[in-house]
């Protein structure tokens, strides 16, 4: 009898988890869905503003990124010579 009840209780448990992973799912689904389509929204109102006032899209443009202060240096530049 025992047996039987953990048995019955193991495919509740399995059951339960089972219908949690498939809600997941469909929320992560969901969510997916919604964040590609802001992004969507985002890049075509970004664009539409662009083109009704484009200087205001040069002044808010990032600066340049300096170049690294520490290049690559060759070992065969590093040998001595002589």
């Amino acid at each position: 009898m025992l047996l039987w009840t953990v048995a019955s209780v193991g495919l509740l448990v399995a059951l339960v988890a089972l219908s949690a992973a498939r809600r997941a799912s469909r929320r992560l689904e969901s969510l997916t869905q919604s964040y590609w389509e802001l992004r969507y929204d985002y890049t075509r109102l970004r664009s539409q503003v662009a083109r009704l006032d484009p200087e205001q899209q040069e002044e808010e443009a990032p600066p340049e990124p300096a170049p690294p202060a520490v290049s690559f240096v060759p070992l065969s530049s590093m040998k001595k010579k002589g």
